[in-house]
Formats: structure tokens, C-alpha cells, sequence
């Protein structure tokens, strides 16, 4: 089950800048950066109340991050959705006729469990699936990146 709405996950070219122009905008510092060497991409995580913000920086010309850039101006890349159960959330979008760009999913940032669904099934918008790594029985061989 989708339980809220996780953050926006923003796609930046230059993240330094990006998270002083961010820090500024929303008056807080960010509370977590991070790499995420599967992705190869550059993290950093605001909070806003109840809400987050992820920046993203591709740190290598295969990044996902760097090659939507290529394509797309900054901006909005994806929304990311906290689910209960991510395995029972894939399967069931998967009956549902959605594409999902994994087929388990992969250790993501900020401690969570991640996977996308497809952009063309979901209306142009990349969305991700997030679960907080420990939130239910979870096999340990499963994380390894």
C-alpha cells in the first residue's frame, strides 16, 4: 500500500550550487548527503515539515541523472512514493499492465529500498517505489549492490 508521498527528487547539474540556491530557498540546511555508487549519482536530502527534497547529480557520463540532463532541462525527475511493502506494491502494478524498470528492488539512498515505474505507463512521470530498509523482513542477500 502507498502510504505518502516520499519527496521530489530534483535533477541538478551542479549540486554544490544547486544546495546553496535549495539551502537558501527553504531557510534549512539539508540534513544528509549521500553517494550512491550503483546509481552513480550525488545525493542531498532537504527536509520541508512532513516533505523532502532529493537533489540529484550524476558523478559519470553512464549516470541516469546525467543522461536525462542531456535531454531535459533541470528541474523535476522524478516522485517517490513510501509503500508498506515494495515486493507486494511491484507485483501488483505489474498485474495492473505497469512498467516498472526493475525487476527486485535495489538499495537506494537515504536507507531505503527503491524501484521505478516506468514513465510511458505512468502518464510521462517517473515515479519511484521507496521502502525504509528494516520496515518489514527483508533478506539480507537481497541488499547487496
Amino acid at each position: 500500500m502507498f502510504t505518502n508521498l516520499e519527496h521530489l527528487g530534483l535533477a541538478v547539474h551542479d549540486l554544490e550550487a544547486a544546495t546553496a540556491l535549495y539551502t537558501t530557498l527553504l531557510g534549512v540546511a539539508p540534513y544528509k548527503q549521500e553517494h550512491v555508487a550503483s546509481e552513480a549519482v550525488d545525493t542531498v536530502f532537504f527536509k520541508v515539515g512532513g516533505s523532502k527534497i532529493e537533489l540529484l547529480a550524476g558523478t559519470s557520463a553512464d549516470s541516469a541523472i546525467t543522461k536525462y540532463l542531456l535531454k531535459k532541462p533541470e528541474g523535476i525527475h522524478h516522485v517517490a512514493f513510501e509503500v508498506d511493502d515494495i515486493r507486494t506494491e511491484m507485483a501488483r502494478l505489474r498485474a495492473e499492465g505497469f512498467v516498472l524498470l526493475n525487476e527486485e528492488p535495489k538499495r537506494g539512498a537515504d536507507n531505503k529500498l527503491v524501484c521505478f515505474v516506468h514513465p510511458k505507463s505512468a502518464a510521462g512521470v517517473l515515479v519511484e517505489l521507496c521502502q525504509t530498509i528494516g520496515s518489514s523482513e527483508i533478506a539480507e542477500p537481497e541488499l547487496s549492490s
